[in-house]
């Protein structure tokens, strides 16, 4: 049986990603491995260290900077994270100076809402009701 033990978000600058997806959201580091000018990045959740990892993949290439580029002129989210209270999380990240394209908003049996990583992301935050 297949399981996905790492994603990843393509990002413009690997160290700007590390410290947004680390000081503001909250996951830890978990792999960092140099690969020349690149590295081999991952964070993972603080409540799930040993779950699956997020790969903050460099965007340098014509393929990746225009399909990043592309979802965040349409306003689409590169990805998706879980949480408990989002009302919460929207607070404390807007308290910490993320921008939020859409703040919190009931859609069906879900609360969204989208946040610029300032990396070249949207991000989506997602709390089940």
């Amino acid at each position: 049986m297949l399981r996905i033990v790492v994603t990843s978000v393509f990002v413009d600058d690997q160290s700007k990603a590390l410290a947004f997806y680390t000081d503001a959201l909250g996951f830890v580091p978990k792999t960092d491995v140099p690969l020349g000018e690149d590295r081999w990045l991952t964070v993972v959740s603080a409540a799930d260290p040993n779950g699956v990892e997020l790969l903050l993949e460099p965007g340098g290439s014509d393929v990746a900077s225009a399909y990043q580029k592309g979802l965040k002129a349409r306003g689409i989210p590169a990805t998706s994270f879980a949480v408990d209270d989002i009302k919460a999380e929207h607070e404390r990240l807007t308290g910490l100076g993320v921008e939020f394209t859409q703040a919190p908003t009931q859609m069906g049996p879900v609360i969204t809402a989208v946040l610029d990583d300032t990396c070249g992301n949207l991000i989506q935050i997602a709390q089940t009701v």
